[in-house]
């Protein structure tokens, strides 16, 4: 029973931190995704390294992080606190980036903790694995809007809702038995109806925050979410069986780690992105 308390607890203050930075929005939508991004980057090093990582590489790796959500977010007008990058360039963060990737190079030569090129590459992963969709997520963001961004969000629960109640009720044929036991078809296809119902109460309710989607392109929408919404469940389990962890980290009681709760969203962000950029010409879109 504690243990139903403790995740309860925890996945409602992760919502209520998630829902809260995405309606503020500006810098605080920003902050979410730095924040993401830099603690999924230093669990996926932890349990890539077998949690050998120095602190020279662990803060190389946070830097770089930043600088490319920053710089992708920049590029496409996120609004960021000038307290901290003041009147950067795009071509600023660019010459960051360039440096943090050649510092990261030239530390590992002074660095002694375990396999050198396992380090660079995980380091590299770890950026694009996780970095790159927050930034593209601020991406979707400024070219979409508040409520579409919370509107993702809650497509990406139902999914995961609906998969779990109706995979654990009569889940049967395996989905990917190979990397998830435990997944099932008649799961995804019951988060797929969650999706797409959930698509057609937004089409009906809200059609224009929905960027006045017609009722096809919202069921491509809920569509999307679902599918790479579960290729990236699956890309995760693919990583932590590879690397024989549980769970990437105990940061969230009940949950795991970060990791594990936006496994969905590193996939699903930058297709959404791509959908909606391929369906641009007949959108509202807020800029490009």
């Amino acid at each position: 029973m504690k243990n139903v308390f403790t995740r309860l607890l925890t996945g409602t203050l992760y919502i209520a931190v998630i829902v809260g930075a995405v309606l503020a929005g500006g810098w605080w939508f920003w902050g979410l995704a730095v924040l993401l991004a830099v603690l999924g980057i230093n669990e996926f090093n932890r349990i890539s390294n077998n949690h050998h990582v120095s602190n020279t590489t662990r803060l190389l790796d946070i830097i770089g992080g930043v600088l490319l959500v920053s710089g992708i977010a920049f590029s496409f007008q996120v609004r960021m606190p000038g307290i901290v990058f003041g009147t950067w360039s795009i071509g600023a963060f660019l010459f960051a980036y360039i440096l943090y990737l050649l510092a990261r190079f030239i530390s590992q030569l002074y660095i002694q903790d375990g396999n050198a090129l396992s380090h660079y590459a995980n380091s590299l992963m770890g950026q694009m694995y996780i970095a790159l969709p927050m930034g593209l997520m601020c991406a979707l963001s400024s070219v979409t809007n508040r409520y579409f961004i919370l509107g993702m969000f809650i497509l990406i629960w139902l999914s995961d809702t609906g998969a779990f109640c109706v995979g654990s009720l009569i889940g049967r044929h395996k989905l990917f038995e190979r990397i998830s036991p435990k997944k099932s078809w008649e799961g995804f296809f019951g988060g797929l109806v969650f999706c797409l119902g959930a698509s057609l109460a937004f089409y009906l309710a809200c059609p224009q925050t929905f960027l006045n989607m017609n009722l096809w392109q919202m069921l491509g929408l809920g569509t999307v979410v679902c599918v790479f919404g579960t290729w990236g469940d699956l890309v995760e389990s693919l990583i932590k069986r590879t690397l024989k962890v549980k769970d990437s980290g105990s940061l969230l009681p009940g949950h795991g780690g970060v990791l594990d709760r936006i496994d969905s969203l590193l996939m699903v962000a930058p297709a959404t992105l791509a959908y909606i950029l391929a369906l641009a010409s007949t959108l509202s879109l807020s800029s490009l």
